[in-house]
């Protein structure tokens, strides 16, 4: 096997074992812990943590650590938010969301960063186009990544499957779920039905495990990358402290990152209304919180194999195409989801919804990212750092105002971003289709092709 692929393939399981822990325990925060909204608020300090990381730590942290350094330290914040889950109260998930969230930032730009030095140098050896073999990196990543919501949320449903049956809730009560769910009504659903403490206790060790298992996989088998980039390139004297820490908010010098912001933003937005409007207001609401795993993995997995495809097709279709199928499949979802009344006899229409959202996820997790890595090659640290700070802030909008908004008004919020992302991406587009291919001599080639404008729709 390819060296450069096997470090792909590492990367990627290592990430699957750590986010079928983190992912399926997510999706659990809004119903297990509703008291008080703890659950919510919990995952709402983790993506503030993670904002306020992603302005100054990865940069730094990649820079001093290497890209598996900064990986294997920040999968350790991951652990201790499971082993916090244990004794859930707000003195102790608080502080361990606080620790994932600083570790979050730097661990997602550790990982984007290193699959696109990864993917250039294998294109640079195999004469390929580097935007090419990135895609397809990014495809092959998500597609593995992806599909730990299927472990993950199908663990915790065979886990709380234990739990026995409710009766099916009145018409009357179940017209407090879904869009009209404004988290103030006073007849019981589904939603305050809890799993037994040994049953969550189970959950939590294998969910622990899975994630302990995560650093020593990294530790073990990936291959560091800064010796092997520094012999490419040359060796280069390390930037000043400051120049490293601030180099995030430099790159806002660039008009073309002012106007992607809202990608990111938006990408934060509609993860967080799926992991707790999503699976509280509707799934938990109507179905039960048993069902919320089985409805998850079919989300996960419409986004794993969807994640491939996308890696694949869009050096024929160009990312525009795969955008443009986004955009129409969220909204389309979003005004069913206004109009859609849940009930326990509509089993089916639960996936159908969760499959959509996931066609549509993987579009934002695929072509962001290759954007970002493309368009900002020449500073690709601060520029996954920028991406993972505004995702960040959707995420702590969508969880802030999660326990005080009604679900039609969440709704709302996300057509409104939804439409703006499109229209700031489409300037974007615009922009980059009107700038010439410089010419450049052959040893400049894999350069040049980086920074060729990707106007192939």
């Amino acid at each position: 096997m390819d060296r450069s692929l096997r470090n792909v393939l590492v990367v990627s399981f290592g990430f699957l074992l750590l986010f079928t822990a983190y992912g399926g325990l997510q999706n659990l925060q809004s119903s297990l812990y509703s008291e008080e909204g703890l659950g919510v608020t919990a995952l709402s300090t983790l993506y503030g943590g993670m904002l306020l990381s992603s302005m100054f730590l990865p940069p730094f942290l990649i820079e001093r650590l290497g890209c598996k350094g900064t990986i294997i330290l920040s999968m350790c914040g991951y652990v201790a938010f499971s082993v916090g889950n244990f004794f859930a109260s707000w003195y102790t998930l608080i502080p361990t969301s606080i620790l994932l969230g600083l570790g979050a930032a730097p661990l997602w730009s550790a990982q984007s960063t290193y699959l696109t030095i990864v993917g250039n140098m294998h294109a640079k050896k195999a004469g390929k186009r580097g935007k090419d073999v990135v895609n397809q990196y990014f495809g092959i990543f998500f597609l593995v990544f992806q599909s730990s919501g299927v472990w993950g949320n199908l663990i915790s449903s065979l886990v709380f499957g234990q739990t026995p049956s409710q009766e099916a809730l009145p018409e009357e009560q179940l017209m407090s779920c879904g869009a009209s769910d404004c988290l103030m009504a006073t007849a019981t659903t589904n939603s305050t039905q809890r799993p037994s403490q040994p049953l969550v206790y189970t959950l939590l060790g294998i969910y622990t495990g899975s994630g302990v298992l995560a650093v020593l996989t990294i530790a073990a088998f990936l291959k560091p990358i800064r010796d092997v980039q520094r012999e490419s390139e040359g060796e280069k004297k390390s930037p000043p402290f400051w120049s490293t820490l601030l180099s995030t908010f430099k790159l806002y010098r660039d008009k073309r990152l002012c106007l992607l912001i809202l990608l990111p933003l938006y990408s934060g937005l509609q993860q967080g209304f799926l992991s707790s409007e999503y699976t509280r207001s509707y799934v938990t609401c109507a179905l039960g919180i048993q069902f919320v795993g089985y409805v998850m993995i079919c989300f996960s997995a419409t986004n794993a194999l969807c994640s491939v495809l996308y890696g694949k097709v869009s050096q024929y279709t160009g990312r525009v195409v795969l955008y443009v199928l986004g955009a129409v499949t969220h909204l389309s979802c979003m005004i069913a989801l206004l109009l859609w009344r849940p009930g326990a006899d509509q089993l089916a229409v639960f996936f159908v919804f969760s499959g959509l959202w996931g066609v549509a996820d993987a579009v934002w997790q695929t072509q962001n990212n290759a954007l970002y890595g493309v368009l900002f090659e020449k500073s690709k640290e601060a520029a996954f750092a920028n991406y993972r700070l505004w995702e960040a802030l959707g995420f702590v909008i969508a969880f802030g105002y999660s326990t005080f908004l009604c679900v039609r008004v969440k709704l709302y919020i996300l057509l409104g971003v939804l439409s703006l992302s499109v229209v700031a991406y489409g300037l974007v587009e615009c922009v980059e289709s009107k700038n010439p291919i410089r010419p450049h001599t052959p040893g400049q080639a894999n350069q040049a092709e980086d920074e060729e404008i990707q106007t192939k729709m």
